[in-house]
């Protein structure tokens, strides 16, 4: 398995500003990891965004870049900031005010993965938890602000695609609109991280492919939406949720019968997504 924090798929050539990110699908488990968990093989998976990659791997094909992750969300989680370490975790790490997602064990080095399973026996030392940040995320995050500045570079604007799957029990649960629940969430921070007619165009693609969408709940967007979305700079970042029962198996992580016909679509929903144009509204502010 590759030893780098990331790949980068790249165009031939460069047509759209819009760059696709999978931080989650990363599955390079290497065995002094898995030596390290009391989880088995299939448990440490679970929190993985299982075969996300594969879904959008035509997009190079339509102008626009495909960056990946390599290493597993279980090992490092690319959409938590670096100061959110575990306390409960990492040896060293003073409490300070209680952040929802660290306390519940999802910080950036995680300490539990789906349904509240322990990864560890006991702590990991804080050089540990330096060593994986310095080595996997910084990388990954240099490399999407180096996509990101070349697409805002060719075109004046770039639109961050944050690509992740959710377990189909987080929309089960919800409210359904009549008999149906949705299949895809898409999280713009309730329209703080990307405009207007950037959401819409999005929406409008997955839509006309024939799938149910709603907008920031359960999923609002994390760390990389927050982070990477300046609609006022002409940067914006949306993050898409889709539902993983669509295209594998939960339970045995591997691609259900329906995965090929789901990924030719989520091609098509890629192209269209990478004709995206921004209205002159949510360009960048000009220099007074």
């Amino acid at each position: 398995m590759s030893k780098h924090a990331f790949s980068v798929f790249s165009p031939v050539e460069l047509t759209s500003p819009v760059v696709f990110a999978s931080p989650h699908s990363g599955c390079d488990y290497d065995s002094v990891f898995l030596q390290s968990t009391v989880l088995n093989a299939k448990q440490i998976r679970s929190s993985e965004d299982a075969f996300v990659d594969q879904l959008f791997a035509d997009v190079p094909r339509f102008g626009a870049p495909l960056l990946t992750a390599n290493k597993p969300r279980a090992f490092l989680d690319l959409n938590r900031a670096v100061e959110e370490l575990d306390p409960a975790l990492i040896e060293g790490v003073a409490r300070r005010g209680q952040n929802p997602r660290v306390a519940s064990g999802l910080g950036v080095i995680p300490r539990v993965v789906a349904n509240g399973r322990a990864i560890y026996r006991g702590k990991l030392p804080q050089q540990e938890a330096q060593r994986r940040i310095q080595k996997y995320w910084h990388p990954y995050h240099g490399a999407l602000q180096g996509l990101m500045r070349q697409a805002q570079g060719r075109f004046g604007h770039s639109v961050l695609i944050d690509c992740h799957s959710m377990p189909h029990e987080a929309v089960a649960t919800l409210p359904a609109r009549g008999s149906v629940l949705p299949e895809v969430v898409l999280g713009d921070r309730f329209g703080a991280s990307a405009g207007a007619t950037v959401m819409d165009q999005i929406e409008e693609a997955f839509v006309g492919a024939g799938l149910r969408v709603v907008r920031n709940a359960p999923f609002a967007g994390a760390y990389i939406t927050r982070t990477y979305g300046r609609p006022s700079r002409g940067q914006h970042a949306v993050q898409v949720e889709i539902d993983r029962s669509l295209y594998m198996n939960e339970a045995k992580v591997r691609p259900n019968e329906n995965f090929v016909g789901f990924r030719e679509l989520m091609s098509q929903v890629a192209s269209k997504i990478s004709q995206i144009r921004i209205a002159e509204d949510q360009a960048p502010l000009a220099a007074e």
